[in-house]
């Protein structure tokens, strides 16, 4: 099986937000904030996309591969160290808008589409190589 992400999917590999939801809510409550299992604290960590996000993937035929995911997270792990909220993340051909302090991607472009573009809203921008 791929370890592409699949458009709609919050999180990569076997991992599904549903599943998470039913763990959370189980017998502790109904709460979305880990509530210290490590696990749980790993998951609420990832990275997410928005519906807009997930549809210019879509649109623009967009595939993340793992190895791409965990390159995004490190840059948003190193934009939110250095305090950013709104960063654009640039990576091969491709360029993220991520709100860094949710973890979700905003909106996705390929390398056809961000040229001639003007970036707005952000206050940061890391180039993954």
């Amino acid at each position: 099986m791929s370890d592409r992400l699949t458009i709609g999917q919050l999180y990569p590999g076997s991992i599904h937000p549903a599943s998470l939801k039913k763990d959370r809510a189980g017998s502790s409550g109904s709460t979305d904030v880990p509530t210290g299992k490590f696990k749980e604290m790993l998951d609420y960590n990832l990275l997410k996309f928005s519906n807009h996000a997930a549809k210019r993937l879509e649109q623009r035929g967009i595939e993340l591969h793992r190895d791409q995911l965990v390159k995004i997270n490190s840059a948003v792990d190193q934009a939110a160290a250095k305090g950013s909220k709104e960063s654009l993340i640039l990576l091969k051909d491709m360029a993220l808008i991520v709100n860094i302090q949710n973890r979700t991607v905003v909106t996705a472009m390929d390398g056809k589409t961000m040229k001639d573009n003007v970036f707005t809203q952000i206050d940061s921008a890391v180039i993954i190589s």
